[in-house]
């Protein structure tokens, strides 16, 4: 017991540089393998919720501009979506690291200031770029089909109580909308949060060993010859972090329908089995 607290003390947060430096070399224990694939969750969680941060808002411009009548603003919005939903998740960390590495080391001079671009091929950075961009363009789909899906009388009341322009779209159609959306955009998130598990096998490098928890699952698959203990464990992390993510989705989401009857529905996980 006291040894595997001192694994916990020594390898909770190797994955962001603190503690020890060294990983275990030999006599792999459990204790080990579950402080060292939890610690690279770390990094997992930081892709996740920051990609789901940005993502969102990034989704809900897309989404207006997508259903919006200006062409110069519809036409990119339709391209976007369709490239980031047409092609594989994989493939874009590919292209985007391709496209990173291409810029001058030296930086770029703007207006006489020179803007450092090596940061941008780190996986912290480029890898959580892709995510980003990729789940706005998912997002962004379902919160298009929302708006397309509003009812009307709640649209023509509106208009009868005069509202207009951002006031109608922000106490009628952006609140119903997210409504319509939100069980779909909670499978999203747990998609995306699975996704970060990409990262790992993308071109966007681990830096000083301190990578996500598949990368740690992977090391100790490789010294002990044996996949059966560290990816279940991974799995076991995830599973963990798809129920908190149903649990806080689920308090938005009757926060959101807090006005209704059935204001307690629970939300339930449908898993996209081909995407």
């Amino acid at each position: 017991m006291n040894q595997c607290l001192q694994t916990i003390q020594d390898y909770a947060l190797r994955s962001i540089g603190l503690g020890e430096w060294m990983l275990p070399r030999s006599d792999f224990t459990l204790c080990q393998q579950i402080t060292l694939i939890g610690s690279g969750l770390i990094w997992n969680l930081y892709f996740g919720v920051l990609a789901l941060f940005c993502g969102f808002f990034l989704a809900n411009a897309l989404a207006v501009a997508k259903i919006g009548r200006n062409p110069w603003l519809r036409k990119p919005a339709e391209w976007f979506i369709f490239v980031f939903r047409g092609s594989p998740l994989f493939i874009q960390f590919f292209l985007v690291y391709e496209a990173l590495v291409m810029l001058p080391r030296a930086g770029i001079d703007i207006l006489g200031l020179t803007i450092q671009t090596s940061w941008v091929t780190k996986a912290w950075a480029g890898a959580l770029l892709v995510l980003v961009l990729n789940t706005a363009a998912y997002s962004a789909e379902i919160f298009y089909g929302a708006l397309r899906n509003l009812p009307k009388g709640e649209l023509e009341a509106a208009d009868a109580y005069g509202m207009s322009g951002w006031s109608r779209y922000r106490r009628i159609v952006w609140p119903h909308a997210m409504r319509l959306a939100w069980p779909a955009y909670t499978n999203e998130a747990i998609f995306l949060f699975h996704a970060t598990t990409l990262v790992y096998f993308s071109s966007f490098p681990a830096f000083r060993q301190q990578g996500d928890s598949l990368y740690y699952a992977n090391y100790f698959a490789d010294k002990t010859f044996n996949p059966f203990v560290a990816y279940p464990i991974v799995a076991g992390y995830f599973i963990l972090v798809t129920l908190c993510l149903i649990a806080i989705f689920g308090i938005f989401n009757r926060r959101l329908n807090r006005h209704l009857p059935g204001a307690a529905t629970r939300l339930r996980y449908r898993p996209n089995l081909v995407r």
